[in-house]
């Protein structure tokens, strides 16, 4: 790396497998598009789900300045984020078989709804069992995942297999197993992390593409705007009046 600082090879690390999804998932960013596009046209409803740090990028779509309004957050209590004591307890929760199938049994998702799942290993029960149930439902699942898990661990779930096995659509967010892109001779382990950069853009990407699939099809997206730009209150209150019996985080 030469004289290159620490920030400089995390932000390389991080541009390095920005490009590689550019490049290599490019196909798969436009179908996840046009499957969220084709939802919305049909008046079904958009949903994401991710536990963990996964649920980083499963919220930053939602109720988002510049987002789709329709996109809500499938929340799983105890393991949406590290706000639970003792955070090893969301951890764990991910694990246990039969949880995803009771969220699902008391959630508004159903056939003809778009389901955007987002586990960077994909291999514990929670994520596998909520694709699996979604679709058992007639929704259209969308997985964001490294695909290299499925290769070099071993499946949570009692079938065996991963997230990336029960989808519609796969985005592999190409993180590499341990999700840590840094190394260094004084440090004790690999460090710095890069799947919520990188998800997180992935699925901002398939976001626009949506939008525009929707234009180009003369259907105005249901886009939000900020609230600190002259009129974005008013254009927010008009977009969730209209589309108010889609959206569930006003509720």
């Amino acid at each position: 790396m030469g004289d290159s600082t620490p920030a400089d090879q995390y932000l390389d690390a991080a541009i390095g497998l920005l490009q590689r999804v550019r490049e290599e998932e490019a196909e798969a960013i436009a179908a996840a598009g046009a499957l969220l596009a084709d939802t919305v046209a049909c008046g079904g409803r958009l949903f994401a789900f991710g536990a963990g740090h996964s649920s980083l990028a499963a919220q930053d779509v939602v109720y988002r300045a510049g987002g789709l309004a329709l996109m809500n957050l499938l929340a799983v209590p105890g393991v949406v984020g590290v706000d639970v004591m003792p955070a090893t307890l969301g951890s764990a929760l991910e694990r246990v078989d039969g949880l995803a199938a009771a969220v699902l049994d008391s959630s508004p998702l159903r056939a003809g709804d778009a389901l955007v799942i987002i586990s960077l290993s994909g291999r514990n029960a929670l994520p596998v069992e909520m694709a699996i149930s979604a679709r058992a439902l007639g929704v259209r699942v969308i997985g964001v995942t490294s695909v290299a898990y499925a290769t070099e661990t071993t499946s949570r779930h009692v079938s065996g297999t991963y997230l990336k096995d029960h989808c519609d659509i796969v985005l592999d967010s190409k993180i590499a197993v341990g999700d840590a892109e840094l190394t260094h001779d004084s440090v004790p382990a690999p460090f710095a992390p890069a799947s919520t950069v990188v998800t997180a853009a992935a699925l901002q990407a398939v976001m626009a593409t949506a939008a525009v699939t929707l234009a180009d099809r003369g259907i105005e997206p249901p886009l939000l705007r900020s609230g600190n730009v002259d009129g974005g209150h008013d254009w927010n209150r008009r977009v969730l009046e209209q589309y108010g019996d889609r959206i569930f985080y006003r509720h």
